[in-house]
């Protein structure tokens, strides 16, 4: 897995109400907040800082935290997004089983909740947000390839924010399986980040390709072009919304990123602080998190958009 020297991202920068868990945040006041997960140089998580290992800027100007916890108990909402264009033949079944583990694993009954969405000619819920292990299974046994041609990826990411997790509170996240190449699709890269951001989602994207078995003549240009194109797209969303990316190879398959995944989502902080000066609503704010201490990457997302008032 590659680690980003500049501020990965792993943490929600939202502007939300916050109910009314700790004393510092009163009803009706917009609270800011990130969930972060801090590494050393090697990639190991570090679980062990305190509220005073963190600097925190918003537009450049300092900011006061005044809410922070190492093990964020917030509920967890995760949209599984599933390319299943023609391209993914060869890689449909392996993701159908380790998603399976994957949410069988991560979510905590009663608390997090998830929902599953395909998208190739077009984009369809398979199954709403649910903690049934068994509905998550029936919908990933629905995923299918369709005969026709088209890759709607921007518009599933565009619609899934808006229809799926805008007006969710606490952790969101999407776990994004493709090989990142749209085709067909009316919606643009830069559409789809932006919904993203305004519904404080972050991206997890995981590059699956299927690489074809016997070589074809000036089919090489092609491929290189397709595989470099579909990375950067996908870096691109998890960059921009706060997520990380990741590429599926012989010595990192799918169930290992899945897990570093869940590692991730288990070991975060949780930073709030109410905005001084107070943003205009409906503005992209950016957020610098860094700590004191040499050598350690924090992963945050690089900003937030701030909620329009009622």
């Amino acid at each position: 897995m590659r680690i980003s020297r500049r501020s990965l991202l792993f943490g929600i920068g939202s502007a939300w109400l916050i109910r009314a868990q700790d004393a510092d945040f009163s009803a009706g006041v917009n609270v800011v907040t990130l969930l972060a997960t801090v590494r050393d140089r090697d990639g190991r998580v570090i679980k062990n800082l305190n509220r005073d290992d963190f600097v925190l800027e918003e537009d450049g100007k300092p900011q006061n935290i005044t809410y922070f916890s190492r093990e964020s108990d917030l509920p967890l909402a995760l949209g599984l997004l599933v390319d299943t264009s023609r391209s993914q033949i060869g890689v449909l079944e392996p993701e159908r089983k380790a998603s399976y583990a994957f949410l069988n694993q991560m979510l905590r009954e009663d608390k997090d909740v998830a929902f599953i969405a395909r998208f190739d000619t077009q984009v369809r819920v398979l199954q709403g947000f649910t903690s049934s292990r068994q509905e998550l299974a029936a919908a990933l046994d629905q995923l299918a390839i369709p005969g026709q041609f088209a890759t709607l990826i921007y518009e599933a990411i565009r619609s899934n924010s808006e229809n799926m997790m805008r007006k969710r509170e606490g952790r969101k996240a999407f776990i994004l399986l493709s090989d990142g190449v749209s085709f067909r699709d009316q919606t643009t890269l830069g559409t789809a980040i932006e919904y993203a951001q305004r519904a404080d989602t972050i991206i997890f994207s995981i590059r699956y390709a299927d690489h074809p078995k016997f070589y074809r003549p000036g089919r090489a240009a092609v491929e290189a072009f397709t595989n470099s194109h579909g990375k950067g797209v996908l870096q691109r969303l998890s960059r921009e919304t706060g997520g990380e990316y990741f590429d599926v190879t012989a010595s990192q398959p799918i169930e290992k990123t899945y897990a570093e995944i869940e590692d991730l989502l288990r070991n975060q902080y949780s930073i709030g602080y109410t905005p001084q000066p107070p943003g205009k609503p409906g503005v992209f704010h950016k957020i610098k998190l860094t700590v004191k201490q040499p050598g350690l990457i924090v992963q945050t997302r690089d900003g937030y958009f701030s909620r329009e008032r009622d």
